[in-house]
């Protein structure tokens, strides 16, 4: 089920980051007091009355500036109100009205997407109530008064976010088919794959980087199993502007990856993995999704005895934190291998969903213990008493100990490398949860 959206905009320095960073629960958002400073727009989870929705900062819209790196803003401002369910208006009480509010008004009418206005810095409501009416003149709505910095009006502000989520929608958008979603840079060959795998010229493939503008759902049959294949915009590489905005570039690279169960990552061979492909391979880890890592334009590559596991290994040091990520090397343009990713899907989906019962789990749980004692601390050793299965998709488990901060890292991954070498896995990633129980429970 993918998460409603919520795209937080509005003119520089209104206090953007402050409110993200307010209902993200932690500092994520760069926040300085002059304009352009956010040039990331970073994406977190918000739960509000029971219901979670993803949530996107964006660098504040200048709509009549030349300058490149906030007409860029602006354009990554355009793409987050097309993703998003639900915009929430940000202004700014103490600066009070001015003629950028209303352009910014004119863009967000012309998207014909539900907007709420919020009036930021009202930290004291009797003061600025009178100022906060002044917002009435854009004729978005009744302005919701808030002040981000000292929570004040949030709950209220929520109230109305919720109202206009089509939560019955976005519910019944529940679908059983695989989903799978391909993402990577820009000119990686992701539409090419798509193209190849349906055998047909449906997405627009071309030399210049960012083609795909928008994410493609695409339905292919293969062996009687139906998968849902979704295209994605290409992240752009570094800007010719020396700032760093290539984070800018993630909203519909996040967002298909919120709607999908396996992630094929695609990987220029000829350029190698880069940072942006450890940023992606990075969210899909976050966001406990099935990984295939798709090193594609294998054909370009002068190979011997030697190279693709001399490639393996240099994939595998760079995004080290996927170890389970399965790897394949593919020509999407001649076609070399690229059906043999529906044998590999068809192993990950399945890992992802793999259940193990408790008793079973439980032995393996043992013979790692006896094989590795777990680690003490001031005469204390950590006690292991039994683990359990909750969830899958990731799989999703809890362990219960006598003292959770005996728990160290390097004896948490010791017990998921035996679960993995066990169960497999491959594909996808686990979750352990420790809890804390007294002994005579």
């Amino acid at each position: 089920m993918g998460k409603a959206i919520l795209a937080i905009v509005g003119r520089p320095n209104v206090g953007k980051s402050t409110l993200f960073n307010t209902l993200a629960g932690e500092k994520i958002s760069i926040v300085e007091d002059h304009p352009g400073v956010t040039r990331d727009r970073i994406y977190a989870d918000v739960t509000w009355l029971n219901h979670s929705f993803s949530m996107i900062d964006t660098g504040g819209i200048e709509m009549d500036s030349k300058d490149k790196m906030l007409k860029h803003m602006r354009e990554q401002a355009d793409i987050a109100i097309d993703t998003a369910d639900v915009i929430l208006f940000l202004v700014d009480v103490k600066q009070g009205l001015v003629d950028a509010d209303f352009k910014v008004a004119d863009m967000l009418r012309k998207s014909g997407k539900p907007v709420i206005l919020v009036v930021n810095k009202v930290d004291n409501f009797e003061k600025y109530m009178p100022d906060v009416y002044e917002f009435y003149n854009l004729g978005i709505g009744d302005p919701h008064p808030i002040s981000a910095a000292s929570k004040l009006g949030i709950g209220d502000m929520l109230d109305a976010v919720m109202e206009l989520f089509d939560l019955e929608k976005i519910e019944e958008e529940e679908d059983d088919r695989p989903k799978i979603a391909i993402v990577g840079k820009p000119n990686a060959g992701k539409s090419s794959l798509i193209n190849n795998l349906l055998g047909e010229n449906r997405v627009i493939v071309s030399d210049v980087a960012g083609t795909t503008r928008d994410a493609i759902d695409t339905e292919i049959v293969y062996n009687g199993t139906e998968y849902v294949f979704i295209d994605t915009a290409g992240l752009r590489r570094k800007s010719k502007i020396k700032e760093n905005i290539e984070r800018y570039s993630i909203i519909r690279t996040v967002a298909a990856i919120e709607r999908s169960d396996v992630v094929i990552l695609m990987i220029d061979a000829t350029e190698g993995v880069s940072e942006q492909d450890a940023k992606i391979a990075g969210i899909a880890h976050d966001r406990g999704r099935g990984l295939i890592i798709a090193v594609n334009k294998w054909d370009a590559i002068e190979k011997d005895n030697h190279t693709v596991k001399e490639y393996t290994k240099k994939v595998r040091d760079i995004l080290s934190f996927v170890p389970y990520a399965e790897i394949i090397f593919i020509s999407a343009l001649t076609g070399q291998r690229t059906k043999k990713i529906f044998d590999l899907l068809e192993t990950v989906i399945e890992n992802h969903a793999m259940r193990i019962q408790t008793g079973v789990l439980n032995e393996i749980l043992m013979e790692a213990v006896a094989l590795q004692q777990p680690p003490s601390d001031k005469g204390k050793r950590l006690k292991l008493f039994y683990m359990t299965q909750v969830s899958t998709k990731p799989p999703t488990f809890v362990l219960f100990v006598n003292k959770k901060e005996l728990m160290h890292f390097s004896y948490q991954r010791y017990i998921e490398n035996r679960i993995r070498d066990t169960f497999g896995f491959m594909g996808t990633p686990i979750r352990i949860f420790i809890r804390e129980r007294k002994e005579k429970e």
